[in-house]
């Protein structure tokens, strides 16, 4: 029986570019469905900033994912602007296909061209340039289905849990979602899960739900 998990991503983000290089580590009886959203609304929902919004951190991240890239085999190379506004290009993704999206293929040539090739993708030309690559039709980027296919994905991403890209969320045979796997670190953890759904459920990691918060920031205050 196929196993689904899905693949909750931005083309603003260069760690989702660099964790399809990981795919092919997972079980063969996974299926990986990704999904478009906005990385910009789930940052506001949970109050936080980007990391390339955070100046002192912003060429360290640039720096980490080029060079995560390299060890992973994804070279990266950065578009001209970033962070850029990738919204018509995640309509034109989330809209592909009469609206159930852009399949694994379309998607991983969609980074390869932002993250790769490093061609912007926050321009009408950019746009139009990006779905001509893509064998796609420029209007899904202005799509009303498409759009409502972005924002839908969105909300099931943040009801899942989701606070960030790229981010894995499995589900059991009944349908039922697991925990979200943020992050190209987390791969290895998302790999001991699919072979063990029990995990979280034993020592040391059951006590983890029981840690209490002992101090609070508030929402303006974080970084």
């Amino acid at each position: 029986m196929t196993r689904r998990l899905d693949f909750y991503y931005d083309l603003l983000s260069p760690y989702a570019h660099i964790v399809l290089a990981r795919l092919p580590d997972l079980p063969t009886d996974v299926a990986v469905r990704p999904r478009a959203i906005l990385f910009g609304a789930v940052l506001a929902h949970h109050g936080q900033l980007g990391p390339a919004e955070i100046e002192a951190k912003r060429l360290h991240t640039y720096r980490q994912a080029v060079f995560l890239g390299a060890t992973l085999g994804r070279e990266t190379v950065f578009p001209p602007r970033h962070p850029f506004n990738p919204l018509a290009a995640l309509r034109l993704l989330a809209g592909a296909h009469d609206g159930a999206g852009a399949d694994l293929a379309t998607v991983r040539g969609a980074f390869d061209f932002v993250f790769s090739q490093g061609e912007p993708v926050d321009t009408p030309d950019g746009v139009t340039a990006l779905a001509e690559r893509l064998g796609l039709d420029p209007a899904l980027a202005t799509a009303e289905a498409s759009k409502a296919a972005l924002r839908a994905n969105t909300e099931d991403a943040l009801a899942a849990g989701v606070f960030g890209v790229p981010s894995f969320v499995p589900y059991d045979a009944d349908g039922a979602a697991g925990p979200v796997f943020w992050g190209v670190d987390a791969f290895d953890m998302l790999l001991a899960f699919l072979d063990e759904p029990a995990i979280f459920e034993r020592p040391p990691y059951a006590a983890l739900n029981h840690v209490k918060i002992g101090v609070r920031r508030e929402k303006a205050n974080r970084a």
